[in-house]
């Protein structure tokens, strides 16, 4: 019981320290608390494993970012400058992961057992989410060993992928694509801001109106059904953020953006604990992890080229590459990486989309394949 106790305050410690250390040490503020507590969430995930740390995680996890996203929306202002590139991303990140799966199925699902159904439950995940591969399992009726064989190989690749851009990759793409002045001066504005100060009253009103918004949003979505209900939760987080964010209430409280920054800290550090790399069993097949890394990869830079040539911008493409591949809650992660909350909004539109749309992607996709042979 002690031991969960503190496992607990050590995830929701550990960001305050993290974040104090970024603002003391030059080094670590460039490199950012978002990275750093993904490396430290690995570190722990693969080195203290107290009893019943993976329900702790599952906990905080999914109750992290519901309370994050509105948190963050209240702090964004919102525009219609961005709308063009976020309807690109949303189509050229999804034909990307199409063109890729399909052409991966030809380099390596032909030499993996009944390979058409990977194929298609990599569709589903690449563009919505775990919710989407479970769905097709049951679907396409996939046994479980090759289910188990392609999330154990999804929880590595992703996490080669986030490393990846968390790292080099950003810097990659705004160097090839347009990165947009307004946003840069956003950041610079955001980085040269007075700190924020905390009051009781300011926290106690803010995290009523999230509290409401969540309860209305995850009523709606089990109203909606199961196979609805993320798709749902995440819609009318999005929607009701949005919207309370024109409340003076909200308005004259800057402090919200800094408290949901404060959860997605705390997402990063959970979610990262939960690679545990000794429980991934790739013994199964090499040719299914050289097919989502193929996947995984071959998206990111089919969308890069696409993006090159329809001249979206940079950050777009990378949060709507995120959203698919990894889903929406890792999309204020990305952004708090990324310096630039204008592209919360938008990403988590564009996971939704791909929520909804996943399963008959997939579904479609699996015919396909087959019909390929």
């Amino acid at each position: 019981m002690i031991g969960n106790i503190l496992t607990v305050l050590l995830f929701i410690l550990l960001p305050a320290a993290v974040m104090w250390a970024c603002r003391k040490v030059n080094v670590l503020g460039r490199i950012g608390p978002v990275l750093i507590l993904y490396v430290l969430g690995i570190v722990i995930g693969n080195t203290l494993r107290p009893d019943a740390m993976s329900g702790i995680q599952d906990l905080l996890s999914s109750a992290m970012v519901p309370v994050a996203i509105p948190l963050m929306l209240f702090g964004c202002r919102f525009s219609r400058t961005g709308n063009r590139s976020s309807v690109l991303a949303l189509i050229t990140g999804m034909l990307a992961v199409i063109a890729a799966v399909v052409t991966g199925y030809l380099l390596f699902g032909r030499s993996i057992p009944e390979g058409y159904k990977v194929g298609a439950m990599l569709s589903g995940v690449y563009t919505g989410g775990t919710v989407n591969l479970a769905a097709l399992q049951a679907m396409l009726d996939v046994p479980e060993e090759t289910f188990i064989l392609v999330n154990s190989c999804d929880m590595l690749v992703s996490f080669l992928y986030l490393t990846f851009l968390m790292t080099v990759g950003i810097r990659i793409m705004r160097r090839i694509l347009p990165n947009e002045t307004s946003v840069l001066q956003e950041n610079k504005s955001d980085e040269n801001a007075e700190k924020v100060r905390f009051n009781l009253k300011d926290i106690l009103v803010l995290l009523g109106i999230d509290v409401i918004i969540i309860g209305v949003s995850a009523g709606l979505g089990l109203l909606a059904g199961d196979g609805w209900f993320m798709t749902v939760l995440i819609l009318m987080l999005t929607t009701l953020g949005i919207a309370a964010s024109y409340l003076p209430a909200v308005r004259k409280r800057p402090q919200a953006y800094d408290m949901g920054y404060y959860c997605i800290c705390i997402f990063s550090v959970v979610v990262a604990s939960m690679a545990d790399f000794s429980k991934l069993d790739f013994s199964g097949s090499l040719n299914t992890l050289l097919y989502l890394t193929f996947v995984v990869f071959v998206s990111l830079f089919i969308q890069l080229l696409l993006s090159r040539l329809l001249r979206i911008d940079a950050d777009t493409t990378v949060i709507s590459s995120v959203t698919y591949i990894c889903s929406p809650p890792f999309v204020p992660m990305m952004a708090m990486t990324m310096k630039n909350r204008s592209v919360i909004a938008p990403g988590l539109a564009i996971g939704v989309v791909g929520y909804a749309a996943g399963n008959y992607i997939g579904f479609l996709i699996a015919q396909l394949l087959k019909l390929i042979g």
